[in-house]
């Protein structure tokens, strides 16, 4: 890195941790996730993302080069061909049932039925093995045969073991493994270019979901955990706790931030819609605070994805430690953000993707200039879109990052 980058590296990590711990910054930040958008921009294909690091790669630093946001965000993604060998259920991605210009699918199942709870309650690692990963994975269905962990004692169950395609399943895996391991090194080493560029950001390997989300999401899918409200909510609370327990002892025993870390928790089922506020405070709010915390005790600022709307949660937020957390808004009205939020939490977003993929440039200019006028005000404030960036006119998303650079002073 020359002098001249390494200056401007400086320069916007100060700016943007200035905005997340609510100082006044010489300018609101820019912080931008760009998703495939780098694959339209120079020619190649989303399925690249999964197959070919290095021409990802080279896309990806180009792409934020040219957009020159303060903060250009980065999440590594697995490999294609380890997930066409494990044969993942529960991933789409392009290239794999999905277009090779397409966005990645989550396919949601029931993978925890109803009547499994006991099961999952009473022996978690038995369930994990024998049901849980044959059912994310295609190649490790003879786990599925293997008797009740509990009842193997100190032999193995080599009549199962034995069989050609538990016996095919172990040869894969070792080779598996050492070419997910390869593509792991490559794709998290994007942070290291990310910053020799110019970017701030480094790669975090803590953190978790919230556990009503993690149920939803892996387990019981959206409609099964809707309904064990009602229908199970003891045995659902258990799993929550469960799950929580287990989270905030793998956040204990982690490493400790010793700089300034964000650290990444999107956010499913909480929004305003999927669940009454009564459900919410039974449910998902506790649970989450408690991960915040969490996060925030050992050092790491949490960056929290509030995918669609908040608008009526927004009080909660007010318990999370001031000062210590990033809020990313997606769909809630950013004036009642700022509102509730302004002085207690940075809040980030919310440039509609549909604005930037439907709209003029001046459409986006006085959007983002409302933002920076009414929520950017005194601080406190990053710009950055509601979701993803896939589809969107390159000249609008340059308009939204030029447009709060030259504007975004701080008078």
């Amino acid at each position: 890195m020359d002098k001249a980058t390494e200056q401007l590296y400086r320069e916007r990590e100060k700016r943007f941790i200035d905005a997340v711990q609510l100082r006044v910054p010489d300018r609101v930040p820019s912080s931008i996730h760009l998703s495939y958008f780098p694959a339209r921009m120079q020619g190649i294909t989303y399925r690249d993302a999964y197959y070919d690091f290095p021409k990802w790669k080279d896309a990806y630093i180009k792409t934020a080069l040219w957009l020159q946001p303060d903060r250009c965000e980065y999440f590594p993604n697995a490999c294609g061909m380890v997930m066409e060998a494990v044969d993942q259920k529960t991933m789409a991605w392009p290239g794999h049932g999905s277009g090779i210009n397409s966005s990645h699918q989550f396919i949601e199942g029931e993978r925890m039925k109803a009547d499994e709870y006991d099961h999952y309650l009473n022996d978690q690692s038995d369930f994990n093995i024998r049901c849980m990963l044959p059912r994310f994975y295609g190649l490790l269905e003879p786990l599925s045969r293997l008797p009740p962990l509990a009842s193997i004692g100190n032999y193995l169950p080599f009549e199962v073991m034995a069989s050609p395609d538990f016996a095919n399943m172990l040869r894969k895996l070792a080779d598996i493994a050492q070419e997910s391991v390869e593509w792991n090194k490559q794709a998290f080493g994007m942070w290291a270019a990310l910053n020799e560029n110019g970017f701030p950001g480094r790669p975090v390997g803590i953190g978790g979901g919230v556990p009503y989300d993690m149920i939803s999401d892996f387990l019981r899918g959206m409609r099964g955990a809707m309904l064990d409200m009602y229908r199970c909510p003891d045995k659902l609370m258990s799993a929550i706790e469960r799950l929580s327990e287990q989270t905030l002892k793998r956040i204990a025993a982690g490493p400790k931030a010793t700089e300034f870390t964000t650290c990444f928790i999107a956010l499913h089922r909480g929004a305003d819609g999927f669940m009454s506020l009564k459900q919410f405070e039974k449910f998902y709010w506790p649970y989450l605070l408690q991960l915040v915390n969490a996060l925030v005790d050992a050092g790491y600022t949490p960056e929290i994805f509030f995918e669609g709307d908040y608008t009526k949660r927004l009080e909660y937020l007010l318990q999370m430690p001031k000062g210590k957390c990033i809020g990313r808004f997606d769909r809630s009205d950013m004036a009642r953000v700022k509102e509730v939020l302004g002085g207690h939490m940075c809040i980030q977003g919310n440039v509609p993707s549909s604005l930037l993929q439907t709209g003029s440039k001046e459409d986006v200019i006085k959007y983002c200039k409302w933002l920076i006028d009414v929520v950017g005000k005194d601080g406190g404030y990053v710009m950055g879109t509601g979701s993803v960036v896939d589809e969107v006119k390159p000249e609008n998303l340059k308009a939204m990052v030029d447009f709060t650079r030259e504007y975004g002073v701080h008078r």
